[in-house]
Order: structure tokens, then C-alpha cells, then sequence
């Protein structure tokens, strides 16, 4: 735990210190531990005078009730992410204090670890105050064997090597899991089956947790799949992680399967951009349509990827006027891709017609993801 220096709640890489003011010293060893279970910087301060000195910097200001009676007529304002602390059940009082000092939580430990671990988890995953939210796709094909999977590990691995970290979330229960794939299908970690999330499968969840806990190929690039049998994911639970992938400043790429289900549609309500992979024959355009209505319905932000190779002589015109949909990008026919895959080769991470519409896809998703923050 650091000390009390004069870091103002920013550590020396530029971390965004979680702050505590407690002199109930076994409450202070429980912060500490779970801290440490999170990977966050803690910092213990003393006296009021200190938090409000570091209130505007500190990732997370936790303080318990003598704390936050002291603190109060400091005024220090009203920011996010302030935190009322107690051991066993609340006492009255302490909702007066929250009140009075603006805490979003009143958190009772140990019964509060769980969230308490995912708040400190996501305030460790910041590097910078300059960290923005991260960008969701979501990635459906119109047709059986579209190659919508294929495209969404590409992109995945498209961000995860241009040096953002990358969080693939596979959503298809009878896909047979995308972390055959990704290059993860031998990786220890959990896959949705062994994923507790708590609250019955949703609530909130830290994205550290999850890149610690599932299988990552590269340190980068960190894979949710699909149990080989069994359901999906539920759809509040869908949501928990790519909103954890998100608030750390992940980019999140999901495949959703054709049929459209419930944790399908709740992804997509939540992405910033959903993709429409089509090959270019007509009854995969019929069937696209089938996927695209209901999308579109949602007024989700719906766009095309056209996969060649043409055999009836359609082109990418052909397809959006069929569809009503703008055309991403239009993609040629991989060369060896076919049996690379066969071999366990991760697609899209050499320079050719995949790794080109990845890049298109992602242009996309910070194009749509800037308009949405700006609007």
C-alpha cells in the first residue's frame, strides 16, 4: 500500500490510486486484502484535510463513517466513484453521512467483497485519467458458415496487435466454441460454464478479473468462449463483461449467433457498431434478410461486411440495395484460409483481404463510437 506522499491519488506510471481515510484498523486490513486481490493502488490517508486534497484525482475515495462526518464540512463537491465503508449491517447513521458527503455506495463488508474487489479492480485498469471507454462490435453472419466468427477473431486480433487490449466475447452456444479460433482452445482459463459472475449471472464484474481469470493468447487479447456443450451465456451476464471491457477501455469484439436470442439482442443493444457479414449470393442475401429486420427494428447501428467470391454475379450494390444497409468493406476471398484454420492458425494476423477488413471494421467502430460520445 503506498503512503501518504504527495502523489495526489496518481501513482508513478500514471495509475489512478483508489484512496481510503479509516482509523477502524481491521476495516483497513480488509481494504487492503482486497485491494490486493484487485491489483489496485491503495493509498491510506490520514485526515480530511488529505482526501479533499486528493478528491478531484483519486480513482476511488473510500471512507468510513467518522471519515466521511469529518470530511462533510470540508465541502469538497460532488464527484463519481465515492464510497461509504462499515463492517456488518449499517447503522442508521450512516445513510445520513452518504448523503452528506455524496457516496454512490454504502458497502458492508464482508458481505460488499465482491463488488468492492470489482470497483478497485476498474479504477487499477485505468493507466490515465486520459483513458476513454472502450468500443463494443458485435459480429453476425447472415447465413450459416458466413464466416462471422472468422471476421470477429480478426478484429480481435487486428486491435489486440495495434497495441489495444482486446476482449472476445463469444455469444453462439453451437458455434463449438470461438477459442478453437482464437488460438485459446489449450489455454487454461474459464469459459462461460466456470464463469461466476455473482447476482445470478449479472450485476457488475471488473474487466481485470476477467483478463486474469480467462484464457489470453498474447497478454493482449483475452477470449470468452463457449463451453464445447451446453447454454450460452445469459443476457445480463453478456452485458456485466462487455461493460467491464468496456469501462476499462477495451475494445470488445462479440459473435452472436444467427438466430437471434435474447443475450443476442441485448449485445447488440449494447454495441457501438453491429456487422452483418454476407457472402455475396442470393440466398444468403434472403437469409441476411431475415437476421438484418429485427436489428434493424432495434435501430441498432446495423452495417455491411460483403464477402466474395461472387459465383451468380452479385456485387456489393446488389447486396445493400437488397438489404437497405451501407456496405463497410468488401472482402476478397483469403488466400489459404481454409486449411490455416484446419491447423489451428489464428485468421486475420498477416497482412491480406482479412486483416484489411478488420482494420475497416475497426476505423468503423471509432468513427460510430466518437459520434455516439459527441452527441
Amino acid at each position: 500500500m503506498a503512503g501518504t506522499g504527495g502523489a495526489g491519488g496518481v501513482g508513478a506510471q500514471g495509475r489512478r490510486r483508489a484512496v481510503v481515510m479509516t482509523d477502524d484498523e481491521e476495516l483497513l486490513d480488509e481494504v487492503v486484502r482486497l485491494a490486493a486481490a484487485a491489483g489496485a493502488e491503495l493509498e491510506r490517508v490520514p485526515d480530511a484535510a488529505g482526501v479533499r486534497r486528493r478528491w478531484h484525482t483519486a480513482g476511488l475515495v473510500l471512507v468510513d463513517e467518522d471519515a466521511a462526518r469529518a470530511l462533510g464540512p470540508l465541502r469538497p463537491g460532488r464527484r463519481d466513484g465515492v464510497v461509504l465503508l462499515c463492517r456488518g449491517e449499517p447503522p442508521g447513521s450512516v445513510w445520513e453521512r452518504a448523503v452528506a458527503v455524496g457516496a454512490e455506495h454504502v458497502v458492508s463488508l464482508p458481505d460488499g467483497e465482491h463488488w468492492l474487489i470489482s470497483a478497485l479492480a476498474d479504477t487499477g485498469a485505468r493507466s490515465s485519467p486520459d483513458v476513454g471507454p472502450g468500443r463494443v462490435v458485435a459480429v453476425v453472419g447472415g447465413r450459416g458458415g458466413a464466416g462471422a466468427s472468422v471476421l470477429a477473431v480478426a478484429i480481435a486480433g487486428r486491435a489486440s496487435t495495434g497495441g489495444t487490449r482486446a476482449l472476445l466475447v463469444d455469444c453462439d452456444p453451437l458455434g463449438g466454441g470461438i477459442d478453437l479460433l482464437a488460438g485459446a482452445e489449450e489455454l487454461e482459463g474459464f469459459r462461460w460454464g466456470g464463469l461466476a459472475l455473482g447476482g445470478g449471472g449479472g450485476g457488475r464484474v471488473s474487466a481485470a478479473s476477467l483478463h486474469e481469470a480467462l484464457p489470453s493468447p498474447d497478454g493482449m487479447l483475452t477470449v470468452l468462449s463457449c463451453d464445447r456443450q451446453g447454454a450460452g451465456p445469459e443476457p445480463d451476464a453478456a452485458v456485466a463483461v462487455i461493460e467491464a471491457g468496456r469501462r476499462a477501455g477495451d475494445v470488445v469484439v462479440c459473435d452472436l449467433p444467427r438466430h437471434l436470442s435474447d443475450t443476442a439482442l441485448a449485445v447488440a443493444d449494447a454495441a457501438d457498431l453491429v456487422v452483418l457479414v454476407v457472402p455475396t449470393e442470393v440466398r444468403a442475401v434472403a437469409a441476411a434478410a431475415r437476421v438484418a429486420e429485427p436489428l434493424a427494428e432495434r435501430g441498432v447501428p446495423l452495417r455491411l461486411v460483403v464477402r466474395g467470391p461472387a459465383p451468380g454475379g452479385l456485387d456489393a450494390d446488389d447486396v445493400a440495395r437488397a438489404l437497405g444497409l451501407d456496405v463497410l468493406v468488401s472482402v476478397a476471398p483469403e488466400p489459404g484460409l481454409a486449411p490455416a484454420l484446419d491447423r489451428g492458425k489464428v485468421p486475420g494476423l498477416r497482412r491480406g483481404p482479412l486483416q484489411d477488413a478488420a482494420t475497416a471494421v475497426l476505423d468503423a467502430l471509432d468513427a460510430v463510437a466518437d459520434r455516439g460520445r459527441a452527441a
